[in-house]
């Protein structure tokens, strides 16, 4: 059995390989065009960096459905399932990143952050007008983009369908987010609804947008569209846990900073059934005000209420879950690649 060290190992020098070839394939889809300023805020944070997680899974999907050798990937020219015309598949992945890119900005400004990636928030570092058009000019030339893969048009037609939908379950995912901030009487079912469309969505959409893009059959898109989402929703309840468990310095931000601000998370949820007193675990909601040793309390609450066991609990089942659905695939390389992906998403660090 691999061992969560090697397994990290592998899965982040699987990820910088197909990490250096978006990087290079984002200024050829978006390149610094008339007005200057609005497409150097749009590629701002692009040219900061990221993992490009979501683009690597869809590369990677596209590898295990044609059963490719990896060192033969010709990513902008792909052969499909069938005899139609090759799909630049690394189009569709600088898509969904830049869809990625477009729901940070407008995070940063509905949130007001300070930073991003290490760098000043968009809309900090231009202003709160260009990062908004910034945002709205990623988000439709993510469409834009994918209409350039080359597929088949009724597929094309198809991943276009699976994009706006994918933007508008991430639009209501975070007012979910926002409304249940107001609220003490939050599920975990309802948790866990919100959060599959406000983070899990996209990664379902990279796992599937291969299948569809290159002729698989409905049960396969479906059964990747679902290891998305439960990947998805793993690396969003892995990320609850993260910010109550990493160090301020290492998380680059208050550790703690959602129990203070009141964000409903599976831990808070599940917590509170347990008859813990969620409001009272901290005495301010001023992030900067908040003490280490105020968090330390909080967390040692939390662990023994079993909140943060039980969010261990369930990211596992759901990466287990998800691992069962990619048996549509052949068996290869790049399958077992989208399996140690899955076990990377909840064990990885900051």
């Amino acid at each position: 059995m691999t061992s969560p060290e090697a397994r990290e190992e592998a899965v982040l020098e699987a990820v910088r390989q197909r990490r250096e070839l978006v990087n290079d394939a984002i200024p050829e889809e978006l390149p610094i065009q008339r007005p200057e300023r609005l497409y150097e805020a749009s590629r701002y944070l692009l040219d900061a960096g990221g993992k490009r997680l979501r683009p690597t899974v869809l590369l990677t999907t596209a590898e295990a459905l044609t059963d490719i050798d990896p060192l033969s990937v010709e990513y902008r020219s792909f052969a499909p399932l069938d005899e139609s015309g090759p799909v630049d598949m690394m189009a569709a992945a600088v898509s969904v990143e830049v869809i990625q890119s477009f729901t940070l900005i407008h995070d940063d400004i509905m949130d007001d952050d300070d930073l991003r990636r290490g760098v000043p928030a968009v809309h900090k570092e231009y202003d709160l007008e260009t990062a908004i058009l910034a945002g709205d000019t990623l988000y439709s030339k993510a469409f834009e983009i994918m209409l350039e893969t080359g597929a088949e048009p009724d597929r094309i037609v198809d991943a276009l369908s699976v994009l706006a939908t994918t933007c508008t379950d991430i639009c209501e995912g975070q007012s979910l987010d926002v409304t249940f901030e107001e609220r003490a009487d939050v599920s975990p079912d309802e948790y866990l609804e919100m959060v599959e469309q406000k983070t899990a969505v996209l990664y379902a959409a990279s796992a599937c947008l291969p299948a569809i893009l290159l002729g698989a059959d409905d049960e396969t898109i479906d059964e990747l569209y679902g290891y998305g989402l439960d990947i998805g929703r793993a690396f969003q309840i892995q990320d609850d846990v993260l910010d109550l468990t990493v160090p301020s310095e290492e998380l680059g931000k208050q550790r703690g900073s959602d129990l203070v601000e009141n964000k409903q998370t599976l831990i808070t949820v599940h917590a509170r059934e347990q008859g813990v007193d969620i409001d009272g675990l901290v005495d301010t909601d001023d992030v900067d005000a908040v003490t280490e040793a105020e968090i330390d309390e909080a967390v040692a609450e939390l662990e023994a209420a079993g909140s943060i066991a039980y969010a261990n609990q369930t990211a596992q089942e759901l990466v287990e879950q998800g691992k069962e659905r990619l048996e549509v695939l052949p068996d290869n390389e790049a399958r077992e690649l989208l399996c140690e992906i899955a076990h990377y998403l909840i064990e990885r660090g900051y």
